[in-house]
């Protein structure tokens, strides 16, 4: 069976409005992205370390005060929308709310949402038309390792590290994790009545590869939050689909420990042989034909790379073919020839 990747366009308007400041992409006033590129992600370290408490004890308040203007230059109106009830008898409370900057930025919200309608509208659109011609969506969500969350949003990437190996900060990392998996789980409740032509969540793992943590730490920090998200959807009759990023080898034990033929994971850069020999038994499992052949290498070794994946992976099931990335660039012969290939010898 064939599926599609679901369309997602996301409004570059609406992040032009919003003044975001961790997006580059094509199109952009002023950007450096290629026409021919995607997106571009320019990682800031938008929480400092002295403020874990801060956001741990008020999320939602340290969110609009000190995230929202930080993230999004245009929209730093929230910085004042701080509510102190005293004497509460007439609309005085609201006083931050009717400031000039905050009206501003309310402005700015509802031509956000209007865009923002436009691109679910156009999503919407071409998700319907795809399945109408005989392909079903890949999946209908997407999360996030907590650890991402707080390394990709809030800490940044060496800015997570030094929390990750700091005796004092440990604790707050392990604690801003579970709360992230908390919220993600809750956002994810509409599964339990929405009706959808399948039932599947995307998890990028963005910060997990081998070498970036310890495996004591991978379990801790990254590897238990996101399994109770996992294990929250599968009671939900959700399968979660497992998106590793990087060299995964040390990583495959972990994955294991999820319940029989409810997940399956894509790999970019992991043994085949040995994936399939260490969970294959738990969780199909796929991916792993080189974006970067397809876009330079000969069609001889597309077709041998494609049959190689199939001889290793398809026998007793439980194995999707993919690439090891998202593809936008490559040679049309060494498309057809993947075709060509999988036809020929990815029947079960």
């Amino acid at each position: 069976m064939d599926i599609a990747l679901t369309p997602q366009f996301v409004s570059g308007k609406a992040n032009e409005i919003a003044g975001a400041t961790m997006v580059d992409w094509p199109g952009r006033p002023g950007t450096r992205v290629s026409p021919f590129s995607s997106h571009q992600i320019i990682e800031r370290e938008l929480m400092m370390q002295e403020e874990y408490s801060e956001m741990l004890n008020d999320f939602s308040g340290f969110m609009l005060r000190k995230y929202v203007p930080r993230a999004f230059s245009n929209l730093k109106g929230t910085s004042m929308l701080n509510l102190i009830p005293t004497v509460v008898t007439n609309t005085s409370i609201l006083a931050p709310f009717s400031s000039q900057e905050a009206q501003d930025t309310f402005q700015k919200l509802a031509q956000i949402g209007a865009e923002n309608e436009k691109a679910a509208a156009a999503t919407a659109k071409y998700s319907n038309l795809l399945a109408d011609m005989g392909f079903p969506p890949m999946m209908t969500g997407i999360s996030e390792a907590p650890y991402d969350i707080l390394g990709d949003y809030f800490r940044g990437t060496m800015g997570i590290f030094e929390d990750m190996t700091d005796p004092d900060m440990e604790d707050y990392v392990e604690h801003a994790c579970y709360m992230f998996a908390e919220q993600q789980i809750q956002s994810l409740q509409y599964f339990r009545f929405a009706d959808m032509p399948v039932k599947r969540v995307f998890f990028p793992l963005h910060k997990a590869m081998d070498g970036f943590m310890s495996d004591s730490q991978y379990e801790r920090f990254y590897w238990k939050p996101l399994k109770k998200i996992i294990l929250a959807l599968i009671d939900m009759n959700v399968t979660p689909y497992i998106y590793t990023e990087g060299p995964y080898h040390t990583r495959l034990h972990h994955l294991t420990d999820v319940p029989i033929g409810k997940v399956f994971y894509h790999f970019e850069d992991v043994d085949m042989a040995e994936a399939k020999r260490i969970l294959g038994n738990t969780a199909a499992i796929c991916g792993n034909l080189s974006i970067s052949r397809m876009e330079f290498g000969k069609k001889e070794d597309i077709a041998e790379d494609v049959k190689r994946l199939l001889d290793v992976c398809a026998p007793g099931g439980g194995y999707l073919f993919d690439f090891n990335g998202s593809l936008e660039n490559c040679k049309p012969e060494n498309l057809e020839i993947m075709f060509e290939t999988l036809d020929k010898y990815g029947k079960y």
